[in-house]
């Protein structure tokens, strides 16, 4: 596959200073279709701050930020506040993103596996529900690259296998690309092609397998506790994820 047409966004040597303090250090990555790149780190790693430049929010100090042309980009932030008393159903919430009609709604939800909370108040929905609601809504508008920023922040075991189980049949089904933000790397999606760890620069790179051995991890991050492993998840919905031979799917 030529690496320019399949290739949806590329940082060259980007740095990032606010009041002369640098938060990024000459950071360079690609995300591709069909593939999933995780970037992990510490708080105050400047991952937020990568995070927004990807998306456009933020101009780099230096370096450059290539985004392939006409990209549509699905973005899941870590959470939303929505005022208690405002009656907002799940499917009205959704409709707010612009562009939306109620027929993407309900695929989207569909897609989800929420269909059956589509009349009730947002404000109802459990921690996993409103996680998935909140990817419901990166996915309208059939983005070519989803950003998620920590998707399983503070979600149970069984809701994190589920997510991930989501994220990666919609890039298997659509080919789109995924650049997920995350703080652990226990948690990391199993079939992640990329792992990325970032304190201010890039400190290691690889396949998480690779990674979770890397000393420079794990004086970045400390070394796991006892009885902690990578968590990998399998399920048997017949998708043959081909594009790098992983066992995970």
């Amino acid at each position: 596959m030529d690496g320019d047409a399949s290739q949806l966004l590329r940082l060259d040597n980007v740095c990032k200073s606010y009041h002369n303090n640098l938060v990024l250090e000459n950071v360079s990555f690609c995300v591709n279709k069909g593939e999933t790149v995780t970037l992990i780190g510490p708080n105050g790693a400047g991952k937020s701050t990568l995070m927004k430049i990807s998306l456009g929010i933020l101009d780099v100090s230096s370096g450059t930020v290539h985004r392939s042309n006409k990209i549509s980009i699905g973005y899941m932030p870590q959470k939303v506040m929505i005022d208690d008393v405002l009656p907002l159903s799940v499917r009205d919430f959704l409709y707010l993103r612009p562009g939306s009609t109620y027929d993407d709604i309900e695929k989207v939800l569909e897609t989800v596996k929420l269909s059956y909370i589509s009349n009730q108040p947002v404000q109802s929905a459990s921690g996993g529900e409103m996680q998935r609601i909140l990817l419901a809504r990166a996915l309208l508008g059939q983005p070519d690259l989803l950003v998620l920023d920590e998707p399983v922040q503070g979600i149970d075991i069984m809701g994190q296998q589920e997510i991930y189980g989501l994220i990666a049949k919609v890039r298997d089904e659509t080919n789109c690309g995924v650049l997920m933000i995350s703080h652990d790397l226990h948690l990391v999606m199993a079939s992640t092609d990329q792992v990325l760890c970032l304190n201010r620069h890039i400190c290691c790179s690889g396949t998480p397998e690779l990674v979770k051995d890397n000393p420079e991890y794990h004086a970045m991050m400390g070394r796991p506790a006892e009885g902690v492993a990578i968590y990998t998840h399998h399920h048997n919905e017949g998708h043959d994820h081909k594009h790098h031979g992983h066992n995970h799917d």
